[in-house]
């Protein structure tokens, strides 16, 4: 059993390594920096809370499911984060690209992935044609959390898990 996680861990360094090391460049470097912030609090809180106050339902309704989802999502990331305290990246990894001001608190899981999740998923279950713009926004700001050497992509896996079922468990439990 202990070989198995060993080769895991290996294998996920490599992923890592490849989407950090790798496919660094310019153009990504300049635009991964910026939609990282789309799964920041400051974004998800205040776009969830805007639709909110100036949408017409259903969009009303979504952004509130949204807004809860994001508050009850990180209840269960803050514990993991004491329970779990996974060293970032760049910290345990000699050679990781990373930028301005990285992060120094607990990898596991990622909160901006966890984040972007929860505040856009019931706008996908809501109207399933969002998903198409939706879904990829999620996965840039996940994949942008490897790539700027802040989170491992099961960090990132775990956010979208959390953020997912949490947004999943408020639309399913809305009177």
């Amino acid at each position: 059993m202990q070989r198995l996680v060993v080769k895991l861990i290996n294998l996920e360094q490599q992923l890592f390594k490849w989407i950090n090391g790798r496919l660094h460049n310019r153009f990504l470097n300049f635009w991964l920096y910026y939609l990282t912030h789309l799964g920041g609090a400051t974004f998800t809180i205040a776009s969830t809370l805007l639709i909110w106050w100036l949408a017409p339902n259903p969009w009303k309704d979504a952004a509130m499911k949204g807004a809860i989802a994001l508050g009850v999502s990180h209840i269960p990331v803050a514990i993991v984060k004491k329970l779990y305290p996974r060293i970032r990246p760049y910290l345990a990894l000699p050679g990781t690209n990373t930028f301005r001001n990285p992060l120094s608190d607990h990898s596991f899981p990622s909160g901006h992935t966890t984040a972007i999740f929860s505040a856009t998923v019931p706008f996908m279950l809501q109207s399933p044609m969002l998903t198409l713009p939706l879904l990829p926004v999620g996965i840039i700001v996940g994949f942008s959390r490897i790539y700027l050497g802040l989170h491992y992509p099961t960090d990132v896996l775990a956010g979208a898990v959390i953020g997912a079922s949490a947004a999943i468990g408020t639309v399913a439990f809305w009177p």
